[in-house]
């Protein structure tokens, strides 16, 4: 849980940049929608990088080890973020300044595209049967927490540097990760690999190309993660990153109600999302799957109506609906599901492709599409939530068709 929060407060802290930052530093020479959009292809950039970090990851994973991986995840996470917290803007550099940016986003997708997979299997592969769901949702915690820590750094730095924020504070944040970093990999050097692995990899029985051996014998199984993933992490990103973007236009630039609303629902994630985990030991993975993709609908349009209505109370019980009723009943079994969903010789390949396509596919490119389709749609945010509705949907059948894994054993 310790290693993921480091992790993802960088790959999170980028994605309030995005919103916060980016515009006007990288981006200033365009028009404010086209900046806006720049901004958010540089966010999706990321999310690109993922899938190619999840084959790389998944090869050396399910050949060499889980730790490995992790502690090599952490260290490039934590020079690309630290490295962005020293880029000259582009007042400075011109187009370098963008062009680095993306660069380093780059890198960050490499690590996360690692980290996930590494995380969860360890988790679930040390639990024992029946306490899966549990100990996998603590590897989501990481995702709460790092939000948590990204967004409540960035609302203090915000806060303490007022007017020089943009001129030099809104490094801050991004130089902090290298003594996370530092944190992490203490704790990371002394995990071992579960003895599932060890027993296999002691045999000699590891495959020799995973991700091929994946892609050949259980297909269906990454088709079906990928989908698992769609309107779970549309719907959190649409929430947390592009909902920042979106309340500047209500409540204007210098409203904090966005940040706030995030940094309560990801604290409350600390909780409702090892309680999701634990509900899917007693109930299975599937119901609380079912009930996040269509509700999640439902969710998307409160938070627009909030947001429309000037509310900042409204805006802070939507997000933290959205995020932790009804995002997190998908997330907290996630990492249990698509890890019970493979067999131990392709585990790290499988659970990282569809884990990690699926995050491409919707989350990279949903702000983006957001903001697209929000000038489409002449300010009003409809388009928004059929295209959103429609994620979910493809999320519905997936949970549907997914075999139910909480009674069973790691192959």
């Amino acid at each position: 849980m310790i290693g993921t929060t480091i992790e993802w407060y960088d790959f999170y802290l980028y994605a309030t940049a995005t919103a916060l930052v980016f515009k006007p530093l990288f981006f200033p020479n365009v028009s404010s929608t086209a900046g806006t959009l720049a901004a958010f292809g540089t966010y999706a950039v990321g999310f690109g990088a993922r899938p190619l970090g999840a084959v790389i990851s998944g090869h050396l994973g399910d050949r060499v080890g889980r730790k490995a991986v992790l502690v090599g995840a952490l260290l490039l996470m934590g020079i690309a973020t630290t490295a962005i917290g020293v880029l000259p803007t582009y007042a400075q550099a011109g187009i370098l300044a963008p062009a680095l940016l993306v660069v380093l986003r780059l890198l960050q997708g490499l690590a996360v595209g690692a980290e996930w997979g590494g995380a969860a299997l360890l988790s679930i592969e040390h639990a024992t049967p029946g306490r899966r769901g549990l100990f996998g949702s603590f590897t989501q915690l990481g995702s709460s927490a790092g939000m948590l820590l990204a967004t409540g750094v960035f609302y203090l730095v915000r806060t303490i540097a007022g007017d020089a924020f943009l001129s030099w504070a809104w490094r801050v944040p991004f130089l902090l990760s290298f003594v996370l970093v530092v944190v992490g990999l203490v704790i990371r050097l002394r995990l071992t690999d579960a003895p599932v692995f060890e027993r296999l990899k002691a045999s000699g029985e590891t495959a020799r190309l995973p991700v091929v051996e994946v892609l050949r014998t259980q297909p269906r199984n990454v088709v079906l993660t990928t989908g698992l993933r769609l309107s779970q992490i549309a719907l959190f990103v649409l929430l947390t990153t592009y909902s920042l973007t979106y309340l500047q236009t209500t409540f204007g630039g210098d409203s904090a109600v966005g940040l706030i609303a995030v940094m309560v629902a990801s604290a409350i994630g600390l909780v409702s999302t090892p309680l999701w985990g634990h509900l899917s030991d007693r109930f299975g993975r599937r119901p609380p799957y079912l009930f996040g993709s269509l509700a999640g609908i439902v969710a998307l349009v409160l938070f627009f109506l909030a947001a429309d209505s000037g509310s900042a109370v409204a805006v802070v019980l939507a997000i933290v609906f959205g995020v932790n009723v009804v995002h997190d009943a998908m997330y907290g079994p996630q990492a249990a599901w698509f890890g019970e969903l493979f067999d131990t010789r392709v585990r790290y390949s499988g659970a990282s492709l569809g884990y990690q396509i699926g995050a491409v596919l919707s989350g990279g490119f949903a702000p983006l599409i957001a903001a697209a389709l929000l000038v489409a749609g002449d300010g009003r945010p409809w388009l928004i939530v059929a295209y959103f509705a429609g994620l979910a949907v493809l999320t519905f059948a997936s949970a549907w068709f997914a075999r139910e894994t909480n009674s069973g054993g790691l192959a």
